[in-house]
C-alpha cells in the first residue's frame, strides 16, 4: 500500500550551500529540493553535487529528498542525472517541461541507470508551452513507466515568459494554477504551488499560502525556513476540519447508516463523496501529527 507522505511545505536548498545542506535536516519542512538548477551558478555545479553527496552520506532525517537538476539541454544535465542514480533521491525534478516526450526520454534515462522505481519523477510547469501541454504533460502518469507523481509551479518563470505583471492576489495567474490544479487532479498527481520571494512578508506569504489552498494545491515550494511554518499550518487541516471530518466518518460508519448513500447531518445533505472528503482531511491530518 503507499503510503501518504505529507508535502505541504518544500524547501529549496542550493546544492553549493554545505551549511543550509547540514541544517535542512533539522528543520520542520516536509520535503527538501537540493538545487543544482537555478540557485547555483556555472562555476558551482560540480561543487554542488560534491556537497550534496556529502550529506547524502549524513542524511536528511525524514524528511522526502527531491533533486533539481539542469535540463537535458544543458551541459550538466546528463552528469546531472548519473550523480542522482549514485544517490538515490525519492525524487528527481526537471525544469522547463514542455512537452509529455521529455517526461518519458528521462523516464527511459533513469532506467538506463538503473535508478530505482521508488525514485520518482516531479516536473516544473514554468513555460507558456507548459501551460498549454499541461493535460498532455500530466496524463503521461496514466504509465506506470513514466515514473511522474508530482507537478510543481514555477511562477517566477511563467512570469517572466509570459510578461505579465506580478501583482497581489495573483488574478493575472490564476488561469495557470486553476489549469494545472485539474490536469493534476485528473491523473493523481500532487502539485506544489510557487514560491513566494517577499521573505519579510509573512502575511502576504500567508495570504498567498491560503489561497493555494483554496485552490487545491497540497503545498507551496519555499526559498527560506521562515516560511516553513506558516506553510506546514495553512497546508494542515485545522482543528475544526478534523473534528468535523472525525463526527461526518463516524456518522457513516453507524449501522443504521451503513449502506445509505444520502444523510442529513448537522443540518447539511451529505454524500458518499462527502465521506470520502472527510476520510482524506483525516489522512492528511494523521500524515501530519495532528491526530
Amino acid at each position: 500500500m503507499t503510503v501518504f507522505r505529507p508535502r505541504r511545505s518544500a524547501l529549496y536548498v542550493p546544492g553549493s550551500n554545505a551549511r543550509a545542506l547540514a541544517k535542512a535536516g533539522e528543520l520542520g519542512t516536509d520535503v527538501v529540493i537540493l538545487d543544482l538548477e537555478d540557485a547555483v551558478s556555472p562555476q558551482a555545479k560540480l561543487e554542488a553535487r560534491d556537497c550534496i553527496a556529502k550529506q547524502f552520506e549524513k542524511g536528511f532525517g525524514d524528511k522526502e529528498v527531491v533533486i533539481r537538476v539542469n535540463g537535458a539541454e544543458t551541459p550538466w544535465g546528463e552528469e546531472d542525472l548519473t550523480f542522482c542514480a549514485s544517490v538515490k533521491p525519492d525524487a528527481v525534478l526537471v525544469p522547463k517541461v514542455s512537452n509529455a516526450s521529455t517526461i518519458m526520454t528521462l523516464a527511459r534515462t533513469l532506467d538506463r541507470l538503473a535508478m530505482p522505481q521508488t525514485t520518482r519523477i516531479w516536473t516544473m510547469v514554468e513555460t507558456p508551452l507548459a501551460i498549454l501541454n499541461i493535460a498532455n504533460i500530466a496524463s503521461v502518469a496514466q504509465d506506470p513507466a513514466s515514473r511522474l507523481s508530482c507537478l510543481v509551479m514555477g511562477t517566477n518563470d511563467l512570469i517572466k515568459e509570459t510578461r505579465v505583471r506580478s501583482i497581489p492576489g495573483r488574478a493575472n495567474q490564476l488561469p495557470w494554477l486553476s489549469t494545472s490544479v485539474a490536469a493534476a487532479r485528473a491523473y493523481d498527481l500532487a502539485i506544489l504551488d510557487g514560491v513566494y520571494n517577499k521573505i519579510d512578508d509573512q502575511e502576504g506569504f500567508a495570504e498567498e499560502c491560503q489561497q493555494a489552498v483554496d485552490f487545491g494545491f497540497d503545498g507551496k515550494t519555499l526559498i527560506h525556513p521562515s516560511q516553513i511554518e506558516v506553510a506546514n499550518t495553512l497546508f494542515s487541516p485545522s482543528d475544526n476540519e478534523i473534528a468535523y471530518a472525525q463526527a461526518l466518518v463516524a456518522f457513516f460508519e453507524q449501522p443504521e447508516n451503513a449502506d445509505k448513500g444520502v444523510l442529513s447531518f448537522n443540518g447539511q445533505m451529505v454524500e458518499r463523496l462527502h465521506l470520502e472528503m472527510a476520510r482524506r482531511t483525516l489522512m492528511i491530518a494523521r500524515a501530519a501529527s495532528r491526530v
